[in-house]
This record gives C-alpha cells, structure tokens and sequence, in this order.
C-alpha cells in the first residue's frame, strides 16, 4: 500500500518551505504526496509567480479561502479542508510554518477519522499522521498570532521536523521529546535558497534599480506590533529614514504596510529610499544576498540573510529562530533608535562573521523524506 500524504501550503513562507519537500517526494515509494492551497496568500503577485519561480506543480487541490480575521481566516480553512480529508482519506498531513492555514489543517487533521484504520511505524492508526515542518520555533511572545499557532501545532503533531538546533530541547520542556516523533533535519528554506543561488544571480533588479556595484541596505516591515500602530510605525520610519542618510535603502512595501503608509499619507524621501513593490523570490534573493545590511521584522529573513551571510538587524524584540543570531549574522535590536543604529554601525563595519548553522546545508527535504520513508513502511 502507498500512503497518501496532503501536503498544505497556503502563504507565501510556506511556498519556499514546501518546495523542496515536493521535489523530494517525487522520488519516495512508500507514500504519495499530493498539494493542497489553502488561498490564505492569492494574488498573483505575491503568490502566483513563487509557483512558477520554484517550480512548484500546480496544486491538485484548491481551498481559495482569501483574506479575513485570524479568526475568520482560520474558521474558513478549517470548514473548507474538512470536505477534502472526507473526500482523499489521507494517512498524512504536512503542515509548514505558523500561518493560519496551518494550525487550521493541522486541527482539522488531528480530529478527523478515517473511513479504514492503517498501520504505520506508530501503530495502528483511525485518523492521520499530523507531520509539522519548522516545529521548535519559539519566540516567548504570546502576542504574536505565529506563537499561538506554532505552540498549538507542535502539541497536536505526530511528527515533528524541526530546524533550529534549539527546538530539539525546547520540545523536550514541553514534554515532547520522544525520539520517534521529534526529528531535527535542518531548515526545508536552505534547501531553496541553495538551489535557486545561480538562477537568481542572473537577475536584473539591481540594475533595475540602479544598485549594482553601490552599498545599499533592504528594508522590509509588516509585523503588526511595527505598522499597524501609527506612533509606532512612524518613530521606526524616522530611525530608518536616519539610516538612509549611512546607506540608501530599498523598500519593496509589502501590502499590508502600504495601506498603512497611505493612511498615514507617509511620503519618504527619494533621496534616501527606493520605495518599490514586492519582488518575487529570485528577483528579491538577488536583492538581499548583495546588500550592505538587511533591515527587517521577517522571520525567514533572518533565516536568509544567515546562509548569505549578509548582516541581518532584526527589528523586534525577539526571535523564534536564536541560531541566526549565535550561528549567523542576525542582530535582534528592538526598535530604539539607538540599539538600532549602534547595529547599523557594526553590520557596515565588516566585523560580523559568516556562519552557518548545522544542517542547514541543502539536504533537508530529502532528510525528512527518508523518515517518512520509514514511518509509512509498515503501511
């Protein structure tokens, strides 16, 4: 028997991350993978060319479920998916990340039995295996919806494939340590970035942009605590704004930030800012892996910026992923305008070194393959 894996996607992070894992699959016989796109993330912008960029096949099944509350969001996924497990029956469901589409499948999965039991490495099983992809990650900020998600998630998964050497032992304080169910297998987005390098070297948007061969830093906010507060967004402006005056400064303005900004009726200076629309992935690889210092609130950024070895200043007060910071060239600086132009100061100084934390070497996806290789054998 070959088992049937859904495999869910549904925002733009999960795209980099479920990449890999379904070129991978490809070449696995004990079970079948088959992708699901919740529409959590839809426009074509945005979404659609990281599809066609990463040669993601197109989904087999489509939700479409679109914007809303968390809580909205989060209710339609879970109405919408539930038909779908009725109707494939799968023995596995992947979920990646901390988006609401993945604690929204991961619920639905947890809750949902089967037509027919199966067996697998764990037993004999009435409902399928939840498989969380990126599990470990903690901030220790409740305040942010991901934290929620990710705490929910791991405490419901039947495997769990962590990235960050930190989450192995995190698990554990959470009583989530057994060896069959918590594996570290490093990060799925290296294996992206590793094998879109080349491709994204032959982009033009340095050039579009007028950068090549000039020092200039990357900016990215979309973090509710950074613009949804209109004091605090424009205080973080005014700190950057000074940083513009060190090294220029792109801002691909993710949507979200630009409905901010407008009702704000915020103009920044060209003189100091390229003020641009979001970028698809090789075109913003290129981007980030020549900058002079990446500014940014983006968790997989940091994750990115380490692997290019490009300094990263983290504009909050916490990361979910520490080993940028003691394996990589991450700073995590708040967003007082002192710590943040000391950090400035330091990334242009040359002093951060070029780390690479473990694992975290391209062979991910094919790692986590080979566990599910083994769980399904017995399927």
């Amino acid at each position: 028997m070959v088992a049937k894996v859904l495999c869910v996607a549904g925002a733009r992070p999960n795209f980099m991350k479920i990449a890999p894992l379904l070129a991978a699959f490809r070449d696995a016989t004990r079970f079948q993978a088959r992708l699901v796109h919740t529409g959590q993330h839809y426009d074509a912008k945005l979404s659609g060319i990281f599809f066609d960029e990463l040669g993601i096949p197109r989904p087999d099944i489509e939700l479409g479920v679109g914007s809303g509350s968390h809580a909205q969001q989060t209710a339609s996924i879970m109405a919408s998916f539930e038909p779908v497990l009725d109707a494939e029956q799968p023995e596995g469901v992947l979920v990646v990340g901390d988006v609401n589409s993945t604690i929204a499948c991961a619920l639905v999965a947890a809750k949902f039995r089967l037509q027919r039991p199966f067996r697998c490495s764990v037993g004999e099983r009435a409902r399928p295996l939840v498989i969380h992809v990126e599990a470990g990650l903690r901030s220790h900020d409740d305040d942010m919806p991901e934290e929620v998600n990710r705490k929910l998630v791991d405490a419901i998964s039947d495997l769990l494939f962590v990235s960050d050497p930190s989450g192995v032992a995190l698990l554990a304080k959470e009583n989530v340590s057994d060896p069959a169910r918590v594996h570290f297998v490093g990060n799925v987005m290296i294996d992206t970035l590793l094998g879109a390098k080349e491709r994204a070297a032959q982009s033009k948007v340095l050039d579009v942009l007028g950068v090549r061969g000039k020092p200039y830093g990357v900016v990215t906010l979309h973090r509710p605590s950074n613009v949804d507060d209109p004091v605090n967004l424009r205080r973080l402006l005014e700190v950057l704004d000074r940083v513009g005056e060190r090294v220029s400064l792109v801002f691909p303005v993710h949507p979200r930030t630009r409905q901010r900004l407008a009702a704000m009726g915020v103009a920044l200076d060209e003189a100091r800012w390229k003020v641009v629309e979001p970028f698809g992935y090789l075109d913003f690889l290129d981007l980030t892996a020549n900058a002079a210092v990446v500014l940014t609130d983006s968790g997989g950024i940091q994750e990115e910026t380490t692997v290019l070895g490009v300094p990263c200043i983290t504009l909050r007060e916490n990361t979910e992923r520490p080993c940028t910071v003691s394996d990589g060239t991450n700073q995590v600086v708040g967003t007082e305008p002192a710590a943040i132009a000391a950090a400035v100061e330091h990334a242009l100084s040359g002093a951060i070194g070029k780390r690479v934390p473990p694992l975290w070497d391209g062979k991910s996806a094919a790692r986590i393959r080979d566990v599910l290789e083994t769980v399904f054998a017995a399927a």
